[in-house]
């Protein structure tokens, strides 16, 4: 039948659709310089692992080309399409758009001001010929038929734990067996690649059981599913940690993964000659090598605490710990309870405590940004992780894509107006606060709690109660000083103050993941891979130059074959994908020549 004339025209799916098929014909002619000029002058491509075998992105016509100028003979892109409809707002026109490589099938999207592309994202969705066997690809299970000496699923499943790790040498060993390596075991998993997870604790989710009692998640369950299997419909908005630890250790049971627990790795090896990794673990009560070819540090970018070195602190009389290993408020009844720090852990212990009945102090060194729970819900959030968000059609996949489309160097700009409206918003709360004595900020350039955590993954408390009890002085506060003394019944203050303690908290942070390299593998490669995490921005705790991605997270480091993978569970669940296909590609021999891979510019 002929088209119908009279139907609507989506003009802005046509201008993509135009600029894709000029952009299209450049690539294919080989003129990085035609393709660079489609884009505006200060355009932004964000390419995870599709063009650069890398986590990178390029801003600005030059980088742009210069990158096409390397890559593109290899890359082979082609069949760029629009999927769905495209859309325009505001003088923006986007849309999502698939594509094909050489190797790999992609998918993107597009933000296009008049003419030229202002954002570009472009991802590996799977490698061709290496798909995961889901859908029509999925595994039959069982051997119809009868044949004698046929094993079942439980005879291979049982033949497969007995064997990696013993009899065979799994190709990926992650160290660390929390949400992140077991999110990552998962993807490598579905991708047919031999992969060993190791887990100190006793069983999975302890990582999550071991922390103190009170604790909950403080994003919401749309933001934390894990891959592929979404925590069911029922579950609570915030996680409870006993909760989240279950679903965990159920998780590796479901997914099959390959998971020893009370494992813990002594000291690792780079061998330059088989350019494979010497692992020495022990298991129980018995030690033994493994050679895996990639070793990834899964220990979390909240794993190595740091705990301050303060005179005195050998003569005091009471209990001291970090954040990390307090077991929670019972037993405090009535007791002196000193809380350093002011960020998640150190507003949920004191609350714990309170609640508890101790006589608690907070020691605020720096100012601190709060942000309500709910506040950051709706305004933050909820646009993209919600049930709303959920009945507008975007699902977790999508949201991830959505937010991962925005480059880092724009993303501050884009949260400026979330947190003003914040401001205006609970603008009695934040006054009671500052009444109290409490220090707040919304970020060094008012970009508030994202852009902090991305610079220093610290810095920030999302308010479910413990504010109200500093506003009240209920938990009572000291801001502007840190412990200068300890001693043996409570510490003195840089004021010259004294507070009478018989419990001191340290809530005072953790160190970067590349501290784990130095304590498993050497100082020498630590140093010579460089802090973990920040982007570059020249703010407190994140010193520059810019980089614009995390450093060294989900992507080649500068010592081969050792790879880093962590963050929240939101970070985790997406850029697990990217690693795992990246991991994968290596097993089967494709090539992977990484482009800009950048300078390592802080080793400490």
């Amino acid at each position: 039948m002929p088209a119908d004339a009279s139907a609507p025209v989506n003009t802005a799916t046509q201008q993509i659709t135009q600029w894709l098929t000029e952009f299209s014909a450049a690539l294919e002619a080989g003129d990085s310089a035609a393709a660079a000029r489609l884009f505006e002058d200060d355009a932004c491509w964000r390419d995870l692992v599709a063009f650069t075998w890398n986590i990178k992105t390029l801003e600005g016509r030059k980088a742009i080309k210069a990158m096409l100028d390397t890559r593109l003979a290899d890359v082979q892109p082609r069949d760029w399409r629009v999927v769905g409809e495209a859309s325009s707002a505001d003088g923006v026109t986007e849309a999502w758009i698939d594509f094909d490589t050489g190797v790999a099938r992609g998918h993107g999207h597009i933000r296009l001001k008049g003419e030229r592309c202002w954002t570009l994202l472009t991802t590996m969705k799977e490698l061709v010929g290496f798909e995961e066997r889901v859908g029509d690809r999925r595994e039959p299970g069982a051997e119809h038929g009868v044949q004698k000496g046929r094993k079942t699923w439980l005879d291979q499943r049982q033949a497969e734990e007995a064997e990696l790790g013993i009899t065979r040498q799994p190709y990926a060993l992650i160290i660390g067996g929390g949400q992140g390596g077991i999110g990552l075991a998962a993807r490598l998993k579905r991708l047919g690649v031999p992969t060993l997870v190791i887990e100190k604790n006793a069983r999975a989710g302890d990582s999550w059981r071991k922390r103190y009692k009170s604790l909950c998640l403080h994003d919401p369950v749309w933001y934390d599913h894990m891959p592929y299997l979404p925590f069911p419909d029922h579950w609570p908005v915030f996680t409870p940690k006993d909760k989240m630890g279950d679903w965990l250790e159920s998780y590796v049971k479901v997914m099959e993964l390959n998971y020893w627990t009370s494992t813990q790795c002594q000291r690792a090896r780079f061998d330059e000659d088989t350019q494979t990794w010497e692992v020495t673990v022990k298991r129980g009560r018995k030690k033994q090598v493994l050679r895996p070819t990639q070793l990834i540090l899964a220990t979390g970018v909240s794993g190595f605490p740091s705990v301050p070195e303060i005179p005195g602190a050998d003569t005091f009389a009471g209990t001291q710990h970090h954040s990390s290993v307090h077991p929670g408020g019972e037993g405090w009844a009535g007791k002196r309870c000193v809380v350093l720090g002011s960020n998640n852990s150190a507003h949920d212990i004191c609350a714990d405590l309170w609640e508890h009945g101790a006589d608690v102090t907070m020691i605020q060194r720096s100012s601190t940004m709060i942000a309500r729970s709910d506040s950051l819900l709706e305004l933050g959030l909820g646009a993209l992780y919600s049930e709303a968000a959920l009945a507008n059609g975007i699902t977790t996949d999508k949201a991830d894509l959505i937010f991962a489309s925005i480059p880092y160097r724009l993303l501050g700009p884009f949260q400026v107006p979330v947190y003003q409206a914040m401001k205006e918003r609970d603008a009695d709360f934040y006054a009671r606060l500052q009444q109290a004595g409490f220090m707040l900020d919304f970020g060094e350039d008012d970009t508030g709690l994202f852009m902090k955590y991305l610079r220093r993954g610290s810095g920030y408390y999302i308010d479910v109660g413990a504010s109200e009890l500093i506003a009240n002085g209920s938990v009572k506060l000291r801001s502007g000083v840190t412990i200068e003394q300890i001693e043996p019944d409570g510490v003195v203050l840089s004021d010259g103050s004294e507070l009478p303690a018989d419990l001191i908290v340290y809530a005072t942070g953790f160190g970067s993941m590349s501290n784990w390299a130095a304590k498993l593998i050497s100082k020498k490669v630590a140093r010579k891979v460089g802090k973990c995490w920040g982007l570059g921005s020249g703010t407190t705790k994140d010193p520059g130059p810019w980089e614009g991605e995390l450093r060294n997270l989900w992507k080649p480091t500068a010592q081969p074959n050792l790879w880093f993978h962590g963050g929240n569970l939101h970070q985790s669940r997406h850029y697990s994908q990217f690693l795992a296909l990246q991991l994968k590609a290596r097993l089967e021999g494709i090539p992977t020549p990484v482009y800009g891979m950048g300078k390592v510019h802080h080793r400490e």
